[in-house]
């Protein structure tokens, strides 16, 4: 198995990629924030993003649970929210698991 290692893709190392495709930085950079408030607002908007390749983000919706209160013990109701999940596309997932057999 490799070495894992938790390694974040940053926002401007994105940029830095993109840039290496014959974009300039600043090109790179209005791509790179313009896609990410499409995708903010699609999100916003309760709808579904399908990415051919790579997967799909959806949002969902949690209904009000009960809590308590860790320091006093009191019981109270969570307000119910809404959130995003991913779910990775079929060939995404092939690739991730055949680097991962092979290690």
């Amino acid at each position: 198995m490799k070495d894992e290692k938790e390694m974040t893709l940053t926002k401007m190392q994105l940029i830095g990629s993109v840039a290496k495709g014959g974009l300039t930085k600043k090109e790179s950079g209005r791509l790179v924030e313009n896609l990410l408030e499409i995708m903010k607002s699609t999100l916003e908007n309760g709808e579904e993003i399908l990415i051919s390749g790579f997967g799909k983000f959806c949002v969902k919706d949690s209904s009000e649970r009960r809590g308590r209160n860790p320091a006093t013990g009191e019981p109270f109701l969570l307000d119910g929210r809404r959130f995003v999940v991913f779910r990775c596309s079929p060939v995404l997932r092939e690739k991730i698991n055949a680097d991962y057999r092979q290690g």
